[in-house]
């Protein structure tokens, strides 16, 4: 006996079986734009989350303040960057660790300003021991400036002596700098020839290193070893925000969560800045820096006059060379290319 005959699908469910394998078919991309949207969408709900908790967690201070002789605004916009040498918040065994010794005085390791506009971005160093006018305090070194009457001296100080008006202000002390190296899990730096200060505790082989906070700070902070001295560290100082900002909002942080989110707090806690500062500002700040380090940018020295002077009651200092120093901040407070001949 011949097997039954099986029954044949008809050409209508054939139809409709191609139908709606091709609407599967079809569905796919859509499924995964779906999934990218929605993707999107919630990394953009957290970091407008991550933007307004950060304004709130942000530290201000009554940092500028008009006086009759104040400088004008120029084109572009100035932030003085300033590293606080305070003992203030450290215990003597974070102080023992961090080599800065027990002075409870005020001063102030790095002045820089930052300047970004149509030309730019420029980050300025002032060298510590720069010699300058401090108002209604005669002539001294501009760190000496915060010792006496704070942010508000020193950001009328550097105004005064370079003619540019300050925007912005902002600060970060010892502790706070060796916290977010820490939460950004370490910055590389690379140096010519070894490095080894006894009073800072730095003590590093030439060629590239993986530094920690305590590293970091001490490669910033040395300076006795280093025949150049002051500008020396000055070099230094360029180098280790260079080195922080790139690795702050480089892919490795910025796009793992369990990174931004402590290197960010990090950052918040150690930071003042002026009170007229929010994040829109302090976020353009930082890109800017990036653009410096990643060679985009600019970074010089004021050009001194030489390599040092001892001056009674102030030690040895750094004297400005006039000419090329006011080119430098007429080029800045133009918003213009800096001139070669002003660059150090």
């Amino acid at each position: 006996m011949a097997p039954p005959s099986l029954p044949q699908p008809s050409s209508s469910t054939l139809y409709r079986g191609r139908r709606a394998r091709r609407r599967r078919e079809r569905s796919w991309p859509r499924r995964i734009a779906l999934l990218v949207t929605v993707v999107v969408l919630l990394a953009l709900a957290l970091a407008v989350a991550l933007f307004f908790w950060a304004g709130g967690q942000l530290r201000q201070m009554d940092a500028l303040s008009g006086y009759p002789e104040r400088p004008s605004s120029g084109k572009g916009t100035n932030w003085l960057l300033v590293g606080s040498d305070s003992r203030r918040d450290l215990t003597p065994g974070q102080q023992q660790e961090l080599h800065v010794g027990h002075d409870a005085g005020r001063n102030t390791d790095t002045v820089m300003l930052l300047h970004y506009g149509d030309s730019g971005p420029y980050l300025v160093s002032l060298p510590r021991d720069s010699y300058v006018t401090i108002p209604g305090h005669g002539k001294n070194k501009i760190n000496a400036a915060y010792g006496i009457g704070g942010a508000k001296l020193l950001s009328r100080t550097v105004e005064q002596a370079t003619g540019l008006r300050v925007d912005h202000y902002a600060e970060v002390d010892f502790l706070g700098l060796v916290q977010v190296v820490d939460a950004l899990g370490g910055i590389r730096l690379c140096l010519d020839k070894p490095l080894k200060d006894e009073k800072s505790g730095a003590d590093f082989p030439a060629g590239c290193s993986r530094m920690n906070g305590v590293q970091a700070l001490a490669y910033v902070r040395a300076r006795y070893s280093d025949p150049r001295g002051d500008l020396g560290r000055v070099q230094r100082q360029r180098a280790l925000i260079s080195a922080v900002s790139a690795r702050m909002l480089g892919p490795g942080v910025l796009l793992n969560p369990f990174r931004v989110v402590p290197a960010l707090d990090a950052a918040l806690a150690a930071l003042r800045v002026d009170d007229r500062t929010g994040m829109v500002d302090l976020t353009q700040m930082g890109l800017s820096m990036k653009q410096v380090a990643d060679g985009s940018g600019q970074a010089v020295t004021v050009p001194v006059t030489g390599p040092g002077e001892e001056v009674a009651g102030a030690g040895d200092v750094l004297v400005w060379d006039e000419e090329r120093a006011r080119r430098l901040f007429r080029a800045v407070r133009a918003d213009e290319p800096i001139p070669t001949s002003a660059e150090k």
